[in-house]
């Protein structure tokens, strides 16, 4: 039975829904509402407040925690600067992905990670030979999301931490209403926004405190389903969907490699040894076999399908999640949507499919299932550049 996190007194007030599920072992509110529009337009119009405590989050403390965080992480923890945060995965040793979360540099000697699985195991095993401690903080940090284009102004009218300079991606320490927090310019929406971290006895006043003085900016509590949107938008992958946890797989098939789900970028082989590091440069030589990708579905298409049975085109309210299969246009199945969502924002129908590598160039059209009365057709699917929504403000700086 899922336990409250430390500001479900107020989350569960506010849920008129009732909707909840179970992450991580926690309660959470997919929607405040029956349905999540006001609090999608919430996140992208002015602003939602998000409580994502679930998050598994871990201090790696000591003289050799740099060498160990660089040791697990595809990227070098020796590149961050103090303040610094850094979106990562680890692998294991066959280079496929074991998690995916962020890596902060509190100090020279300090780093916390969040996690999407449970992590101390994981952390635990690789500890020999290195000097460092590793704790589970994740049940005494509260931790909310700030996201939207007025999350700066409302942060300003509450704490003394200076977001205004604030990079993307870096963070800070001071007070919010009395109360020692860590806000960090970071986020699943992909717009600008910012993540509170406080001391769990603490989390109460800052909920208030931030949601009082985001009254007059229209900020809305937001649950999961708008946040799935938004993170569709953003081309973000999500854990149990797009990937599965290489540990957690019964077959080779479902595990995945950084360079298969798009992440790439963030390797770094030329270094020290990690882990997975002699498989990932096999992998950057020959190239990944299969590739995470953006498709639009072809709306006049999609439309004209239901339109054959005289009904208007159907559309899921939230995003799904039921894997699709895609095809070429020759009718050979070549890879499988995982997630997609209609985006109110671009107006336009969005998924994130792995396809096989010849059929991830930008622009290559495919077919896309889709079921109408019962029957199964296809509409086309263009292979579009991820994200699908980047707005400036996202890093921009006040």
């Amino acid at each position: 039975m899922p336990i409250p996190t430390p500001l479900h007194s107020r989350t569960s007030e506010l849920c008129r829904s009732l909707r909840f599920k179970d992450w991580s072992g926690y309660y959470a509110v997919c929607a405040y509402d029956v349905y999540a529009e006001r609090e999608y337009f919430a996140l992208r119009h002015a602003a939602g407040l998000i409580d994502v405590s679930p998050l598994y989050k871990y201090d790696v403390l000591g003289p050799d925690a740099e060498a160990f965080v660089s040791r697990l992480a595809v990227r070098d923890a020796a590149r961050l600067k103090v303040n610094q945060v850094a979106y990562c995965c680890w692998c294991d040793d066959a280079g496929k992905v074991v998690d995916d979360g962020t890596v902060a540099r509190f100090a020279a000697d300090r780093f916390r990670l969040t996690t999407n699985q449970p992590f101390v195991s994981w952390l635990s095993r690789h500890r020999r030979g290195y000097d460092v401690t590793v704790r589970d903080v994740s049940d005494k940090l509260a931790t909310l999301a700030l996201q939207g284009p007025s999350a700066r102004e409302i942060l300003k009218q509450v704490t003394d931490v200076d977001v205004d300079s604030m990079r993307f991606f870096w963070m800070d320490q001071g007070a919010l209403d009395g109360a020692e927090v860590v806000i960090s310019r970071t986020g699943y929406t992909g717009d600008l926004g910012f993540e509170i971290w406080a001391d769990s006895p603490d989390a109460l006043r800052v909920w208030d405190a931030v949601m009082d003085a985001g009254r007059r900016y229209g900020l809305a509590p937001a649950g999961l389903d708008a946040m799935d949107i938004t993170r569709i938008e953003a081309g973000f992958i999500l854990a149990g969907v797009d990937y599965y946890h290489a540990p957690l797989c019964l077959i080779e098939k479902r595990k995945s490699t950084p360079y298969e789900l798009g992440l790439g970028w963030m390797v770094k082989l030329d270094r020290a040894p990690f882990v997975g590091q002699a498989a990932l440069c096999d992998e950057a030589e020959r190239g990944p076999a299969r590739v995470l990708v953006g498709l639009e579905l072809d709306w006049d298409e999609y439309a004209a399908l239901f339109a054959a049975h005289r009904l208007p085109p159907e559309l899921c309210a939230a995003a799904w999640r039921t894997p699709v299969p895609v095809y070429a246009s020759r009718g050979r199945q070549v890879g499988y949507a995982t997630s997609g969502a209609w985006s109110a924002t671009l107006k336009k129908n969005l998924a994130l499919a792995t396809v096989r590598s010849e059929y991830a160039a930008l622009g290559t059209t495919l077919r896309f299932e889709v079921t109408v009365e019962y029957e199964r057709k296809t509409v086309q699917a263009t292979v579009v550049s991820k994200p699908f929504f980047d707005p400036e403000r996202k890093k921009a700086l006040a």
